[in-house]
């Protein structure tokens, strides 16, 4: 049976609501990789944790598939250096098919959120062109941080949930999901209870949530509000830990470490969005420019071990 894009949202429902459904009654089945359904928990590696050794996409997409992934979350800034260089988005989509990949998400930085009229059209033609460029790649989602709001005043939560709908409007022109992203140090959607209100008060069946535990901790929220989501509410879940040597306000993208060697609370956090029979992706996004000195096959390889350990330990393997 075959389902169009408009069947699919009618089907989804609200992607976070405050009781969760039965494992499967609302899970999106038409935006999850075909590996995915055969198991709960599906690998993904956020190129952000090999940045450092600048290998480029091509490389990137091979490393990911050497390490054992079978999922890529690029960046549009490394897509768009490959095709200043020349590159084709049909070659690299090829190359990812070729590697056993899918594309689970990207991390764009389109404007968005801002207050500012011109600066927000601008944003949502970026955001536009964004998904253009991983729909060609056969991917289906992107980030949606805010971006360009992290270091100003607050805005009116009604207000950011509009103009996420903009987004998502745009989103489904595109054929592609803006997954609202929390940022634990921005001035807006710094916390899980604000951006769960601006994804149910968007009133839109696709919206939805990127995640972190990283964030989620630097924000102050903490992880007990994980259990409460709709199982659509989360698609990508970005994974990594946090040490225990750093007080939470001070804590930076750098201070990430890989999974199990911090203090986060990793078993309750799987149990939360992984248990019960839901799916998710884990996708590996680290800054440790420590990692970024060493060989990337070997960060990579690791991240996924300690990822797939965590796993274990949660009893969801």
């Amino acid at each position: 049976m075959l389902f169009n894009r408009r069947d699919f949202l009618a089907a989804a429902g609200m992607a976070a609501g405050l009781a969760p459904a039965a494992a499967d009654a609302s899970f999106p089945y038409a935006l999850r990789s075909a590996s995915l359904m055969s198991s709960r928990v599906h690998y993904c590696l956020n190129t952000s944790t090999v940045h450092g050794q600048d290998l480029g996409i091509e490389r990137e997409i091979d490393l990911a598939a050497e390490a054992g992934y079978t999922g890529i979350e690029p960046w549009i800034r490394d897509i768009d250096t490959y095709i200043r260089d020349g590159g084709s988005l049909s070659d690299l989509r090829k190359r990812i098919s070729d590697a056993g990949l899918t594309v689970e998400s990207a991390i764009g930085f389109a404007e968005w959120i801002v207050d500012e009229d011109d600066g927000r059209r601008k944003g949502l033609e970026t955001a536009r062109r964004d998904m253009d460029l991983i729909r060609e790649l056969g991917g289906q989602r992107i980030a949606a941080p805010p971006v360009g709001a992290h270091q100003g005043p607050f805005i009116d939560l009604m207000t950011i949930a509009r103009r996420y709908r903009e987004l998502l409007e745009v989103g489904e022109s595109a054929e592609v999901i803006p997954q609202l992203e929390v940022w634990g140090f921005s001035s807006n959607l710094s916390r899980l209870g604000d951006s769960v209100a601006v994804c149910v008060e968007s009133n839109r069946p696709d919206a939805c949530l990127l995640l972190d535990v990283y964030h989620l901790h630097r924000g102050g929220s903490g992880f007990n509000g994980l259990g409460l989501l709709h199982n659509a509410a989360i698609h990508v879940f970005h994974f990594n830990d946090y040490p225990a040597s750093t007080p939470r306000e001070e804590l930076t993208d750098a201070d990430r470490v890989f999974p199990g060697e911090g203090q986060a609370p990793l078993s309750d956090i799987l149990r939360s969005i992984a248990g019960a029979g839901r799916r998710v992706t884990l996708s590996l996004e680290l800054f440790n420019r420590a990692y970024w000195k060493q060989d990337a096959l070997e960060v990579a390889r690791t991240g996924l071990e300690k990822m797939q350990a965590a796993v274990a330990a949660a009893g969801l393997a």
